[in-house]
């Protein structure tokens, strides 16, 4: 029988599989915007959002002020992402070398900018994406380390 998954793996397991569907519920949404882009437009002109429905009104708002080219780029790349995030999940919950690696370099890649963003404004939503970061980087690769000897 094999080993039991060590709980700070299964938390990063979590984690990745939680950005993961975040990831893609946000393409999706995305890609819908685009579709419907034009009946957004005509919605955001009605009536309807007139002083009522304050949040939506600003989140119409926004999309409409991506350009669709913008909009399909993004929904597309956050697709991608959302794949690969998954990809990592499902190799780190069977325990894959490879899954390790991808995780360590994507992590690894997305802390310095990560640290930018905080540089240009703090938020106390980047500093616990920065800190979660961190954590999985550390511990990945004290684990791949620990595995390599």
């Amino acid at each position: 029988m094999k080993n039991k998954r060590p709980p700070a793996l299964l938390a990063i397991v979590i984690y990745k599989t939680f950005v993961a569907s975040l990831l893609a519920v946000t393409s999706i949404a995305l890609l819908l915007a685009l579709k419907n882009y034009q009946n957004l437009a005509d919605f955001s002109e009605s009536y309807v959002l007139e002083t009522k429905m304050t949040i939506i009104e600003w989140l119409i708002d926004k999309i409409l002020n991506i350009s669709p080219t913008r909009l399909k780029f993004s929904g597309i790349a956050i697709g991608v992402y959302a794949i690969v995030t998954a990809i990592e999940a499902v190799g780190l919950w069977y325990e894959k070398s490879w899954a390790t690696l991808l995780v360590v370099g994507l992590v690894g890649i997305s802390i310095p900018p990560e640290i930018f963003e905080l540089i240009k404004g703090i938020t106390i939503l980047k500093f616990i994406v920065l800190l979660l970061n961190v954590a999985v980087f550390w511990y990945l690769l004290r684990h791949l380390m620990k595995h390599k000897k």
